[in-house]
C-alpha cells in the first residue's frame, strides 16, 4: 500500500448530515446492515492520503433517494444531494468528483435529474442502485433513462441495495446479499440487451461485479438458451462492464476478476467509510501485492483517466505538507496493515 500510488477511487461514499437526518425521519439507521458512518471532507482526505489516493469520486450508498415515496420527495432529495456533492468538488480542487443520485424507480424523473446533473453540475456519472423497491435495472419501462444516459456517453456506477426480501438472521446484507443484488442487475441488463441497445453507456459494477466473474459462463448458457443468442455474445456483453475492486481484491477473488475482465476494465475502489479504514487498507494491500506493476497502474489510475478524461488533464492540487509525527503514524499504519494482510492468508495445506 504505497502513499505514491496516485489512485483514483471510484467507490467512496458521502453521507451528508441532512441526508442522515432524512433517513432517521424514515426510521433508517443503517445501510445494508452497517450503521451509517461519519463522513467529513477532512476524514476522507486523511483516508485518501493513507491509501495513496489523489481523487475520490463520491456517491450516495443505498437506499439512495428512493426510500421517499411522496410525490416529488425523492426527486427533491436527489437534487439536494447532487447540489451538495457538486459543491464538494470545488475545494480542494481535484480531490473529489461525484456520481449523481437519481430518484429511481421513477425512470422519467431520473432521466430529468441525470440530464441536470451531467449537463449543469458536471457530474462524473450517475449512481444507480441495482434494485429500487424491488424494481431491478434492466426491467421494462426504463428506456427514457437509458436514452438520456446513452446520448451523453454517461458512466453509470451500479451499487447494490438490500434484496427485495427479508434478510436471513445472522447474515448482514452487505456481506452476501449485496453481491447477489449486483449480479441480478447485471444479469437483467445483459439478458434484456441494454448494453447492446445503448452502447455509449459505460457501466461500472461495484465490488468486483458480485458473482459475475465467477459464474459468468453458467449465466451465459442460461441467457443463450432463453434468448436464442450465442453464449459467446452473452459473455461479450458481461465483459463489456467495468468492475471496481472495493472489498474484492483478495488473493481468492482477484485472480478470477483479472481473468474475466477485459484489459483496462478494472478500477480501484475502497468503499470507505462503510468499509472502515482497516478494511480499505486490507484490500488495497491485496491489490498491491497480487497485480503486476503495469496492470496495477491501470487499476489505480490510467483506466479511470480514460473514463474521466478531466482527471488526466487537471491533476489534483498537491496535498499540504504533512507533519513528521503524522507521516510516521501513517507509515506505521501501512506497515501494520501489510503484516495483518500476510497473517490472514490461508496456508497451502
Amino acid at each position: 500500500m504505497s502513499p505514491s500510488a496516485q489512485r483514483i477511487d471510484v467507490h467512496q461514499h458521502v453521507v451528508p448530515d441532512f441526508y442522515r437526518n432524512e433517513l432517521a425521519k424514515a426510521g433508517i439507521a443503517d445501510a445494508g446492515g452497517r450503521a451509517l458512518p461519519d463522513w467529513s471532507p477532512e476524514s476522507a482526505l486523511q483516508l485518501m492520503n493513507l491509501l495513496g489516493t489523489t481523487t475520490a469520486i463520491l456517491s450516495v450508498s443505498t437506499p439512495g433517494a428512493g426510500f421517499l415515496t411522496g410525490p416529488g420527495e425523492s426527486a427533491d432529495l436527489a437534487r439536494r444531494l447532487n447540489d451538495h456533492s457538486a459543491a464538494l468538488t470545488a475545494d480542494p480542487p481535484g480531490r473529489f468528483g461525484f456520481f449523481a443520485t437519481l430518484p429511481m424507480p421513477d425512470a422519467d424523473a431520473s432521466a430529468a435529474e441525470a440530464a441536470r446533473a451531467l449537463d449543469d453540475l458536471r457530474a462524473d456519472g450517475v449512481t444507480l442502485l441495482a434494485n429500487n423497491r424491488g424494481s431491478y435495472l434492466g426491467s421494462a419501462g426504463q428506456d427514457e433513462l437509458w436514452r438520456t444516459l446513452n446520448d451523453r456517453g454517461a458512466v453509470v456506477f451500479v451499487h447494490p441495495a438490500e434484496l427485495p426480501a427479508p434478510p436471513v438472521d445472522g447474515i448482514p446484507p452487505f456481506a452476501a446479499d449485496f453481491l447477489l443484488d449486483t449480479t441480478r442487475a447485471a444479469y437483467l441488463l445483459v439478458r434484456n440487451g441494454i448494453p447492446r441497445r445503448y452502447p455509449d453507456i459505460r457501466f461500472i459494477l461495484s465490488h468486483g461485479g458480485g458473482f459475475i466473474p465467477y459464474s459468468s459462463h453458467r449465466m451465459a448458457v442460461t441467457i443463450a438458451n432463453d434468448t436464442a443468442r450465442s453464449p459467446l455474445d452473452v459473455l461479450d456483453d458481461f465483459r463489456s462492464f467495468y468492475f471496481d475492486t472495493a472489498l474484492s481484491s483478495s488473493p481468492a477473488a482477484l485472480p478470477t476478476l483479472l481473468a474475466f475482465a477485459r484489459p483496462g476494465r478494472i478500477l480501484f475502489g475502497s468503499d470507505w467509510p462503510f468499509a472502515p479504514t482497516p478494511a480499505a487498507q486490507y484490500f488495497a494491500n491485496g491489490l498491491d501485492g497480487n497485480v503486476d506493476p503495469g496492470a496495477l497502474t491501470a487499476v489505480n489510475r490510467t483506466t479511470a483517466e480514460a473514463l474521466f478524461p478531466r482527471l488526466a488533464t487537471t491533476p489534483p492540487t498537491p496535498s499540504p505538507a504533512v507533519p513528521a509525527p503524522v507521516r510516521l503514524r501513517q507509515a506505521a499504519q501501512r506497515t501494520a496493515a501489510r503484516l495483518v494482510f500476510k497473517l490472514l492468508q490461508p496456508g497451502t495445506d
